[in-house]
């Protein structure tokens, strides 16, 4: 059930902190201060990364059912396997691109002048 979670939320919660992150650079540039910009990663980080170690858990309490994730076997210990594995592997690819959204706005200051 864990791996659920995981498997729905990161994805999501990726994409609400990049919204989140655009709606917030106007009113960021106006008080010229980018904390704000900051929290909302950092805060959808750490949500991504507690849905990464759920999912992790989930998955290493299945390494002992039969069967590995590319069996043919329509058993529900191998099916819940894979979901767990496929869990872990969307939460980490959310949790990279948080911090690829993240990078660029350290890197690239989003209320600079255009020269």
């Amino acid at each position: 059930m864990r791996s659920w979670f995981a498997l729905l939320l990161s994805p999501s919660i990726a994409l609400a902190a990049q919204s989140a992150l655009y709606a917030q650079v106007t009113p960021a540039c106006a008080s010229q201060s980018r904390l704000g910009l900051h929290g909302a990663a950092a805060a959808a980080l750490a949500i991504v990364l507690v849905l990464l170690a759920l999912a992790v858990s989930d998955w290493s309490a299945r390494r002992e059912e039969p069967g590995g994730p590319d069996s043919d076997a329509g058993t529900p210990g191998a099916t819940r396997r894979f979901l767990a594995l496929l869990a872990v592997a969307v939460s980490a690819l959310s949790a990279l691109v948080i911090l690829a959204m993240w990078f660029g706005l350290l890197v690239l200051s989003p209320c600079a002048p255009w020269p």
